[in-house]
This record gives C-alpha cells, structure tokens and sequence, in this order.
C-alpha cells in the first residue's frame, strides 16, 4: 500500500463514518453516551479538512495528521484511542513509501489501543475487533469476517469503558467503537480489492 492507496482507504473510511454516524450514535445510547457517531465524524472532517489544508507527502505525514486531528476534535475514548492508532501507525511506517507488512501496522495499531484503553480481549470493546482482525490479516480476511467479529460483541458483558456501568445490559449490545473498527477494515478491505 503506497501513499495514494492509503488516502483512498481513509476517504473511503471517513464517508463511512458520515454514512453511518446516526447509527453509530444509536449504538452507544443504551450503552454509553450516544455521541459515539457524531464525535467521529466530526473527527473525520476535522481530519479531512487538515489533509486539504496540507496535502501529505508521505505515509507518516498523513497519518500523523490525521492522528492529531482526531486527538485534538474528537471527545469521548474514539478521540484518543483512534488518535493513538493513527500516530503509531505514522510510527510504524517512518521512512517507508509502500507499507510491506499490513499486518505489522495493524499491530501497531491495535498495541496503541491496548495501552492507551488498558482493555483486553473480551470485555466488549474494539480490541474485540481489531485483535482477531490482525490475527487473520496474514492468512487472508474477507469483509464477512469483519462482519462476524462486530457481531461478536453483542454478547458480551462489558467489563471496561463507559459500557461498564450498564452492566448486564450491556449484552445484546453491539460495541459502537467495534462497528467504526469495522467500518476502518472494511474500508481497508474495499480498497485493496
């Protein structure tokens, strides 16, 4: 994946996010503070509008400035965590014009979510996602598997996150921050296609 490919990928992404944000809000009302969808799609303009303002020349320079703009505009845990994401991936990807190994970036990316959030596999939050998603990404993940690990969500009790609060309501629940990773990968998948 070369630098064109990856600002198609995000664009692609951040319509997504534009596509989906009332639903994205819907999800986090029983479960969190139902501004999920409209926080990260006011992060994905922000982060549109600093790319226009400043066209990247590289990999790291597009995903630092989009790390920082989601850090900077988006409240609740998306910002940070999405934030922390982008900027280890710009990280990750120092020096390097094509990304050789997705795998690796995506790693990354899921390490920055796991020490930025403290939250583990299980607890119903998009480390559910992202961790079996980097661990198919080498054999091959289609967008259906994507799909089924969303799914698997909405049977778990969340133990971590605003979610935690509601408990045993809880489940049942899709996590909304696994449906926008979802929507990340899906993404991904779509323009590497």
């Amino acid at each position: 994946m070369d630098l064109t490919t990856a600002q198609a990928w995000l664009k692609r992404f951040f319509a997504l996010i534009e596509e989906h944000k009332a639903y994205l809000s819907e999800l986090d009302n029983p479960i969190g503070d139902g501004d999920h969808g409209h926080n990260m799609a006011r992060g994905a303009k922000a982060a549109e509008e600093a790319l226009q303002a400043q066209t990247p020349t590289s990999l790291e320079g597009l995903f630092k400035s989009v790390g920082m703009s989601l850090l900077s505009k988006v409240g609740g845990a998306s910002g940070p965590l999405y934030g922390s994401v982008f900027l280890a991936f710009a990280n990750e990807v120092k020096g390097q014009e094509v990304i050789e190994n997705p795998q690796q970036l995506f790693a990354a990316g899921l390490d920055a979510i796991v020490r930025r959030g403290k939250a583990s596999v299980g607890e119903k939050t998009m480390v559910d996602v992202w961790s079996p998603f980097v661990e198919k990404l080498a054999e091959g993940v289609s967008l259906e598997d994507v799909e089924a690990m969303v799914l698997a969500t909405k049977p778990l009790k969340a133990t971590k996150g605003r979610a935690a609060y509601v408990g045993a309501r809880s489940i049942g629940h899709i996590d909304p921050g696994s449906y926008s990773s979802g929507l990340f990968f899906k993404a991904y998948l779509k323009e590497l296609a």
